[in-house]
């Protein structure tokens, strides 16, 4: 008896490690599930009181929201919803803004806005919605010239480079 009873609370331990080590392991798969190939993408709403311009190399002169490349998307017939938005997060204004401000190269009669399902105001250029691209880490970079399953994302060029086109087919993004 005395030998049964040492094996039983011995037991305890165990179990109790091996509880901790699924609650973990569960942790980290349910991670990895909720966002499939949108890791690292925004999931609280990003916010931009100015649309200004940067030059880019490649593009020309590209718009930019908080130092950060602007897209626009040419719809496929899936509609972008809530896993889009984490991918292609929208640029919102700040709460209690009705207006974006046109800073350095921006077109002032091009800026609007939209209003969202949530009731905040998404910024627009020549009447098409702006959004951020997940993948750009860094001030100007231009990583979201795709096409996905929402359909065609493009960057915002204001003034086409001067080796490149003025059409969309040449610059990679869509020029306004």
């Amino acid at each position: 008896m005395e030998q049964q009873h040492r094996h039983h609370r011995s037991a305890r331990p165990r179990s109790l490690r091996r509880a901790a080590a699924v609650a973990l392991a569960i942790a980290g798969l349910s991670a990895v599930a909720f966002a499939p190939g949108t890791a690292g993408a925004q999931t609280t709403p990003r916010t931009a009181s100015e649309i200004s311009t940067t030059k880019d190399g490649k593009f020309g002169t590209i718009l930019v929201a908080a130092n950060d490349t602007v897209y626009t998307l040419k719809p496929s017939k899936t509609a972008c919803t809530a896993k889009c938005l984490k991918a292609w997060p929208p640029v919102q204004l700040p709460a209690g803004m009705t207006a974006a401000t046109a800073g350095t190269g921006v077109n002032a009669a091009k800026l609007g806005t939209k209003p969202m399902a949530d009731g905040t105001m998404q910024v627009t250029y020549g009447g098409r919605p702006l959004y951020w691209f997940f993948k750009d880490k860094a001030p100007g970079q231009v990583k979201g010239n795709v096409t996905d399953k929402w359909g065609k994302w493009l960057a915002v060029v204001t003034v086409a480079g001067k080796s490149k086109p003025t059409s969309n087919a040449g610059t990679g993004g869509v020029s306004f």
